[in-house]
């Protein structure tokens, strides 16, 4: 009998992660590299397992990830949106816990555009009345 595979998708800002979990020892890799490696700074790495953490179940579910664009924060929330999503899938229990930290609930803070006539999005040229 094949292993039960739970996917889902993640979005934060630019980035993109498609998360794959199976029942196992709770592995995790990301673009086929250890998660500790990829997810350099510890901060990056607690928000990344924040959702296990909260259930309980660290050590249940391996996990693959493929994630692209955008930054290590970005990827980082990502990723962590599409875990959430996933355990969502696996179990309807997991649904009111996550929801109530929101986990659940993507991001939707995007950079705003740069306009023309000015040098950024919000920022305008010095005014100088002569």
């Amino acid at each position: 009998m094949a292993k039960a595979v739970y996917n889902a998708i993640g979005r934060r800002k630019e980035s993109i992660a498609r998360v794959f979990m199976t029942p196992g020892k709770g592995n995790i890799s990301i673009n086929g590299r250890p998660f500790k490696e990829y997810v350099s700074r510890e901060s990056l790495a607690i928000v990344v397992t924040q959702p296990l953490n909260l259930i309980d179940q660290r050590e249940s579910y391996d996990i693959k990830v493929t994630v692209k664009g955008g930054g290590l924060s970005g990827q980082a929330g990502a990723i962590r949106l599409g875990i959430a999503r996933a355990l969502n899938d696996v179990s309807a229990d997991f649904r009111p816990q996550l929801k109530a930290a929101g986990f659940l609930t993507r991001d939707a803070r995007e950079v705003e555009r740069k306009k023309y006539g000015q040098p950024g999005a919000r920022k305008k040229f010095q005014f100088s009345k002569r």
